[in-house]
């Protein structure tokens, strides 16, 4: 199977499991959005969306968040994990939208990027899912899953990026940034990965992938 023949089956199997995608982290505007996914950095969505309503229903705006110290955002959001950077950075980026922004988040990549605790991924992330601007952020699931279908060579996130881009079209990048992420929770996981359920890499991996797991 040619690479093109690999990607037109990918996007018809994921189209076919998911035809309808459902937003992974709960938020109700841009500004939730970009927290959350902050929040979700080296945590699960199901612990985030655990603690974002206790956090929102303090502040869910960046004036209502200023009104809270470091201190007291750190202490709701201690279970998501690294909870003295990311509460410093929730704190930090909300003074600079005030500041800069008029209290709304920016809808231009390197300005996100510019916010405390937020790197590309999570930038590219709001691009996509708060404003619909075609991107293609990478988590280690897509990470993972365009090694094992031998459509990036796994060296880094950003190759992989970069890979997916060039492959995809970009009009399909937002919803296969989702589809892939569901798939591989749910059948290409990176433990207790059953190759019989994995349709995809059964079908198109490569080939030192399945042969590593069906020894």
């Amino acid at each position: 199977m040619t690479k093109k023949e690999k990607v037109v089956f990918v996007m018809d199997t994921l189209e076919r499991l998911y035809p309808e995608i459902p937003i992974p982290l709960d938020h109700k505007d841009p500004y939730t959005l970009l927290i959350a996914v902050l929040l979700s950095a080296q945590s699960t969505d199901v612990r985030v969306n655990k603690i974002t309503p206790l956090l929102f229903e303090r502040a869910s705006t960046p004036e209502e968040m200023v009104k809270l110290s470091i201190d007291e955002i750190r202490s709701i959001i201690r279970p998501v994990g690294l909870s003295p950077m990311k509460s410093k950075g929730i704190y930090g980026l909300s003074h600079i939208l005030l500041n800069k922004h008029n209290g709304k988040v920016p809808q231009d990549l390197e300005a996100l990027e510019e916010l405390p605790a937020v790197g590309h991924k999570t930038a590219s992330v709001v691009m996509a899912q708060a404003f619909g601007v075609p991107s293609f952020p990478v988590d280690t699931h897509i990470h993972r899953l365009m090694y094992r279908w031998g459509l990036s060579n796994g060296k880094n996130v950003m190759q992989t990026e970069k890979d997916a881009k060039r492959l995809f079209p970009e009009e399909k990048w937002n919803d296969l940034h989702l589809q892939i992420i569901w798939y591989g929770r749910e059948y290409s996981p990176a433990r207790g990965w059953k190759i019989e359920n994995d349709i995809i890499t059964k079908t198109i991996g490569r080939s030192s992938v399945i042969k590593k797991l069906t020894k």
